[in-house]
This record gives structure tokens, sequence and C-alpha cells, in this order.
């Protein structure tokens, strides 16, 4: 038997662990052994500065969110820790590699640093660079820089940019919950004369907003910088750097910025000396202190925004107004990056959108967002992309660029995109090319829409973390990203946007817009994010702390929607119902208006989030409130029944939504069930396939009939190509997931509604039952711990794999049907996990790690 071989740990859900805000992390490790091999224990050795110390030998076979097993962290701390672990033998694993893990600030005490903000006012979309020099005496040995905004910022150090992150610190609940950044900045700095400089937008805080026009300065009215340099020096002394009341202000080249409608860049007035030391420019003003809680500081919970890839345009060519137009091949997320020659004042122009029409790009989609990028030339060649802005777009279209033609200008532009930096983690794909080009919609849609918050849109004036969009895509998300870093922090943010009474808003971070979204009103499906994403990542990432952590919040709600139900346990009045939003039937001006009784879908949502809060107190040994919501749960499902419950066994609510959420949310008897997939089918039947779903039904509706063995239906619907259909949107040329079944009409004309949207990933959420059901690969555990490996074959494909890096390494599955019929099957389980095999008509088959592989 060969010695396994063990990964270096990972800390949390941080892709890197520095400046984290956790004193005790846990631990994860991926065991890599032979199919025998069964971990007993493991070990910890912790290296702080040269003094080693071990956990010693910890008898326990599981690897992952292993608890710390040192001291706790304080704050500045640095650390290296690695991983041996022990089967049933005597003789230990190597060593893994070292994980350098180093706590933030972790006491409002630490900041010296206060935040500061130009002395003279800003205009809403102006940027304004803060400056300022420091001599240090000594070499450096190691520096840390930690910084946060209120807007967005970019660090220089002796003009070098600090990181690769965008739009740091990101969009949180501001009030609550302003999150900072660490960088090691050791390389940055020298002896001697050294130089900081900080661009400032005004990014979420203070840009605009919101729909209809939105407005500006939300959060507040005044830009701000909060940046603590600390270096410590070869001879052993410290020296700090803060900023305070001696920072300088100066003009920035970037004339104007807005997510929403681009970035002006006059590079005549750029010079790159500008944070270097003896930098002669006097400044344009000074700072003033502003007000910031320390105390509301917080380090993230996952990765910030970063380019993931570069896409160059597929093809160019010159529009009929005398534009030129790039296609990229991909409705994406980001910007681009120009290079390009001309005299100094000529000014280039890029605009962005994710359709054309008539020939020419068509904006009405976009609503109030202009998305437009102006280059003002220097003079001679330069490259430049955006600093604060980003846009959603396949098309551009080009005007001003001096002598260009479609074929230079082709080769001269790159988009760059943009989405936080979460870790790929599931594949999938099978015979039919347009269920592949679905699953890939599905992931860009997700890459889109995943930019610091998930958002509904990334390319109209909203991009706003719609909850009920969230909460139906998460299994889908948590499949194909490690995302869960990102959604922890997000939740944090719900919790803290939550209203006393306990109700979700319908974003978060909460704004107030239209009078038909503010005051927020409880509203189901969108507000049972605060009980059922949570569940999501737990099944996922078999995390429990998370669960404890959104504990508190998910009752609120879920004692709140008790509160409106009344004791008919009926959700029927109280709050504001979209029920099975952008079902097909909805007209293009009312997307609520959908065919399935809103009551029936806020009472089974009520139903679902009282169960999986019982779940949850379940996990955390809280039997007296798991026994409370295991009650209520039950009487929600008898009112439910009592309400809605046909003579026959199905619903006397007949539409597709209906039964696929009484279905997938248990509500009926065991004994009803084949009748009510039976009646599923013939309803998916009745409507030639075509999709009757909106947000609420979509996610479950395959589910529905594959849980209830009408597995052929189910693939009737994944292959319709008639409009309304997944794939009738791939048959239109969609790159990603359309907000609308039918986004763009057939006739290639993009839909009136003045809600249309061509990258929205709710109605992705099929992308789950892929995964578990056509490829066969779903967790049977939370965490993956155990695996369910059930491919169902259908629909003429002849071959289908999935595989998905679980907490334990990578799992995967992998079919084909041969020539005679016969099903083959290859399953790979990692070390550490176990499974059970179910092939169709044969009995459950419990494997271990390994390959397998099987015939039927």
């Amino acid at each position: 038997m060969t010695s396994p071989l063990v990964s270096a740990p990972t800390v949390e859900h941080h892709r890197e662990a520095l400046g984290i805000g956790e004193t005790r992390p846990r631990l994860s490790f991926v065991v890599d052994a032979d199919a025998s091999w069964r971990q007993r224990s493991y070990e910890v050795e912790m290296d702080a500065g040269g003094v080693t110390t071990t956990s010693g030998w910890v008898e326990d076979d599981d690897s992952v969110l292993r608890p710390w097993p040192f001291a706790p962290l304080g704050s500045r701390e640095a650390v290296r820790v690695r991983v041996r672990v022990w089967g049933e033998h005597a003789d230990p694993s190597d060593w893994s590699g070292w994980t350098h893990v180093e706590t933030g600030l972790l006491e409002p005490g630490d900041w010296s640093a206060v935040m500061v903000g130009p002395l003279a006012e800003v205009p809403v979309t102006g940027v304004v660079r803060l400056r300022r020099e420091l001599d240090l005496p000594a070499p450096v040995a190691s520096a840390r820089l930690y910084v946060t905004a209120h807007g967005v910022t970019e660090v220089e150090l002796n003009g070098r940019r600090v990181g690769e992150d965008a739009f740091a610190p990101g969009w949180t609940s501001y009030p609550s919950r302003l999150r900072y950044l660490t960088y090691d900045v050791t390389e940055h700095l020298h002896e001697g004369a050294n130089a900081v400089g900080a661009w400032l937008a005004d990014g979420w805080y203070r840009g605009r907003l919101g729909f209809h026009g939105g407005r500006a300065q939300r959060y507040g009215d005044t830009l701000g910088l909060l940046a603590q340099l600390e270096v410590t020096l070869t001879d052993g002394t410290t020296v700090t750097l803060g900023t305070d009341e001696s920072w300088a202000v100066h003009d920035a080249p970037i004339t104007a910025t807005s997510l929403y409608d681009g970035e002006t860049h006059d590079a005549r007035a750029a010079d790159p000396a500008w944070s270097t030391a003896g930098w002669p420019t006097e400044p344009t003003g000074g700072v003033r202190v502003l007000e910031r809680d320390p105390a509301t500081l917080v380090a993230p919970d996952g990765p910030s925004v970063r380019c993931a890839h570069e896409v160059a345009p597929v093809a160019a060519w010159t529009a009929p107004s005398g534009a030129v137009l790039l296609d990229f091949g991909q409705n994406l997320v980001g910007r681009l990056r120009i290079t390009v020659a001309g005299a100094s004042g000529e000014q280039v122009r890029l605009r962005h959108a994710e359709v054309l029409q008539d020939g020419e790009l068509y904006t009405r989609p976009l609503r109030f967002a202009d998305a437009t990028d102006t280059l003002v030339l220097a003079g001679g060649e330069e490259t430049w992309e955006p600093r604060f802005t980003f846009h959603g777009f396949r098309y551009a279209e080009v005007t001003g660029w001096p002598g260009g033609t479609p074929e230079t200008i082709q080769d001269a532009v790159v988009a760059r995109v943009l989405h936080t930096g979460m870790e790929a983690a599931g594949e999938f794909a099978c015979s039919e090319p347009d269920v592949n080009r679905l699953h890939a919609n599905v992931v860009w849609s997700m890459r889109g829409n995943t930019l610091e918050v998930p958002t509904d849109c990334p390319q109209r004036d909203e991009r706003l973390g719609w909850t009920g969009d969230i909460q139906a895509f998460a299994p889908t998300a948590a499949f194909l990203y490690r995302c869960t870093g990102m959604l922890a922090g997000w939740l944090r943010d719900l919790a803290a946007e939550q209203e006393p009474d306990g109700n979700v808003p319908w974003y978060v971070p909460y704004i107030d817009t239209t009078p038909q979204w503010t005051p927020p009103k409880p509203g189901a499906v969108w507000g049972d994010a605060a009980v059922l994403t949570p569940w999501d990542l737990f099944t996922a990432t078999g995390d429990t702390d998370l669960l404890a952590r959104q504990l508190e919040s998910g009752r609120r709600w879920v004692d709140l929607v008790d509160r409106l139900a009344g004791p008919t346990h009926l959700w029927t009045e109280g709050g504001q119902q979209l029920g099975d939003w952008l079902d097909p039937a909805a007209p293009p001006e009312d997307p609520a208006a959908a065919v399935t009784d809103p009551a029936l879908v806020a009472t089974a949502f009520f139903a679902q989030s009282a169960r999986r809060l019982a779940d949850t107190a379940d996990v955390l040994g809280l039997e007296d409130v798991a026994g409370h919501y295991r009650s209520l749960a039950g009487r929600v499902r008898e009112a439910f029944l009592g309400r809605w419950r046909a003579e026959d066994g199905t619903l006397t609510e007949d539409t597709q939504t209906a039964l696929a959420l009484a279905i997938c949310f248990d509500l009926l008897d065991e004994a009803d069930l084949p009748a009510a997939g039976e009646r599923l089918a013939a309803l998916v039947a009745k409507a030639e396939n075509r999709i009757a779903t909106g947000f609420a039904g979509t996610p479950l509706v395959t589910e529905a009939l594959s849980r209830t063995g009408q597995d052929a239906a189910a693939y009737d619907l994944l292959l319709e190509r008639g409009c309304p259909s997944w794939l009738y949107a791939v048959s239109m040329g969609a790159t990603t997931i359309w907000e609308r079944w039918d986004s763009m009409l057939p006739d290639g004309t993009v839909n009136p509604g003045e809600m249309t949207s061509f990258n929205h990933y709710a109605l992705g959420a099929v992308a789950d039952w892929l995964h578990r059901r056509v490829a066969g690969l779903a967790p049977a555990a939370p965490g993956w711990r155990e695996i369910r490996v059930e491919p169902r074959p259908g629909g003429g494909l002849t071959h289908a794999s999935a595989a998905h890096l679980t907490p334990y390494g990578r799992a995967s599955v992998a079919w084909h049907l041969d020539d005679g019929g016969a099903l083959h099957v290859e399953a790979t389980l990692p070390t550490g996990t176990t499974g059970t095999v179910l092939l169709p008509g044969g009995e459950p088959v419990a494997v271990g790690p390994g390959t397998h592989t099987f015939t039927a």
C-alpha cells in the first residue's frame, strides 16, 4: 500500500488566508490514498516564527472543517500549518505542504488610522486620489496594508498597484459591516523615501443605484479612505502610517465613473509617477476626518472580485450607422482593454449591450444604464482599461478609433471577465450539444451575477442582490463554484438588513427604490432565503457553524410568516406575494400574474422553511427548537392538504408549479405521489412539453417528475425547443440564461417588457437536475461525506458525465449506452467518502473510495 498524499490545508472558506477574521480557523485537507485506506487520525503542526507546536494525535476520521487545535490567534498573528494522517497502520503519511495563515486587525483598538475624505466636495461620478509620502530608515523585513473605503479604491505604492482586486472593499450592508482587505506589501517598499497613493471612486457607496434612474449617495455624500500601513524593518523597529489629516488630495485623470454609466478617462492628465516619492505636483486640496466606527470593520469571508480570464472578439464589422461592432461570442460581465494610437485629444468611445437589433447595438433593455466608456488620448500608443465600472455585454460598439478598421480594432481589443474570485468546482457534459450549451449558459450566468453579491442581472440599472434568485439557484451555484465564502458574507448582510419583525428585504444589501419595493413587504420564495440558502450551503459543505450563525435569522423569518398565516397556517394574507414570478403565461407588464395561486406558493414555502429550520436545529442539537418547528411544519402541511388536495390525490390547483412544490416539499402523502407525478407529466404533455413555471416552480419541476418516476416527461421538458423552453433560448443563440423565457421573441426582436434581461441565472436552476439526475451525481450527506450515484438515462442521450470538487476531493460519474442498449457507468469517489450506486432496475450497491465500474 502506498503512503497517502495529503494536500496543504485550506482555511475556512478562504482562497488565501491572509487578513482573516477568525481567531480559531477551521482547517480542511484532501487525502489521496489507495481505495482500501481509511483515515484513523491526523496531526496538525503549527510554525509560529520558527517555534513549532503540534496538535498531537487527533483521533478523527474526518478531514473537513476540523477544529483549530491551538490557542486562539491574535491580531496580525502569522503562522503556517501543515497536516499528516494515519490509517489503520502505525506509520503516518508524509507531511503536507505548508499553508500560511494570518489574521487581520481583529479589535477596534488595532486601528490607529482614521477615515479621511476630501475637504472639498467631489461631484457624484467624480474620482479623487489621496497621497502621502513616508521615509523608512532601514530595509524592510515585512509590511502589511489594511485598507477600506467609503466608495471603491485601488492603492499604489511607489508606482506599483497593490493586489489584483477590483471594486475593493466591495458592497456590504455598509452601516453594519464594512469590509477591509489585507495586503502583503513587503516587496513594494524600500529603505528611504516611499509614497502611497489611493484612487477613490463612488462605487456602490455613493454611486447611482436603483431602477428608473435610481439615485446616488444612498449611504453617504463623501468619499472616504481608511488605510493603515504597518512596516517592520530589518532592525526590528516598526513604522506605521495611517490615513489622517496629513494626507493630500489630487485630481484624477478619470473625469467621471459610474457602475451603470461607464467611465471617462483623460489620458492627457495621467502621470504614472504620481504614486512615487518626490512627485512634484502640488495637491489640489486637503482632507478631513470622517466618522467610521472601527467596531464595524470586518475581515472578508471569501475572495474579492478579480479578472478571471480574457475573451477576444470573434467578429468585427461596420454597422449601418458607420460604427464598428465587435462580437465577443459570449454574453459576459467585465470591461474592455484596448490598445490604441492617435493624436492628443482624440476620443475613442465604447458602448456595450447584450443584443443587436436591426443591425445595431440595442440598448433599450439597459434602461437608464448608459454603459459607455470613453478614452481621451494623450498622443501616441496607449493601453487602457476602465478602473471602476463594469458592464454586461456580448457586443461592443466602437467609435472615434483613429484610422481603425474592423480588423485592426478586433486585434486591439480584449474583454476582461470580472467576477468574485470563486474556485470552479463543477462540470457536466452529455451527448446533446444544445444541452451542453444550456449548461455553459448557466455557468456564464453565475459568473456574471456573482460580482460582489449574488445579483439578478449585471447590465441594466439594477444589479441588486435579490434574495429569491439565489434561493432558487443556490444548489446549482454550490455545485458549480466554491461560493460558500462569498454567500456566507452575503447571509451576514441579510441578517443585518432584516427588519425588527423578521422581514427579509427583497434584495440585500437593501436600498429604497420604487414604491413597489419600498418599504419591503414579506414575500415567500424571496424571504425564504434566510432559511433555505444556509441549508443548501450546509448540504454542499457540511459547515455547521454557518447554520448556527444564521439560525436566529431563519427563526425570525419563519416566526414572522407564522404570525402572518395565523391559526389557519395558510399564508393567504399579509405581505406581498410575487408567486411564481415570470411564469411564461404572465403578461410582459405584470410578471407576478402567474397561473398558480400565490397563496399556495407562499404556504408551500412556509412549510418547507419550517421543516428546514427544524432540520437545522436537529443538526445543531437543539431538540426543543427542532421539535417546535417540526410541529409547525406538520400543521402547515395539514393546512395545505386541507385547502388544495383533490380527491384523487392530486391538487385542486392544477398547475406544473403547484404539483412540483407539493412533491418536492414533501407536502403529499406517500400514497398520493404516483397520481401527482402522473398528473404533472400529463400537464407537461398537454403544454406540448413547453415550460409553464416561473421562479418558484422551475428549480423543482424536473426533479418532481424524476421523484415520481416520470423521467421521460422530465426529458421531454428539457429537450423541447419551442418557446417557452430552456432550449428555445439556445436555439436563438443565447450564451447565458435569460430573465424571461422569451426575452427574445421568435422573430428576433426583444421582448417589449420593461424588464428584459439576457443574463439572469434563476431559470438556470435546472442544472441541479442535470447534475444529480441526468449525470447521476449528488451528495447523500452534508458536505458530500456520502455520495449518491444514480444516473437516469433518457431523452435519447447516449452519454453523460459530471464531476464535482467536493470538500474531500474530486468525485465524478460518467455513463454511456452501447449499441446494444447496455448502460455502462464509471464512478470515482474521493478518499474519506462512501457512496451508494443505484442503476435503473437494480438494487443499491454500497461503494467506497476509488473508481468503480458497472454495467446494467
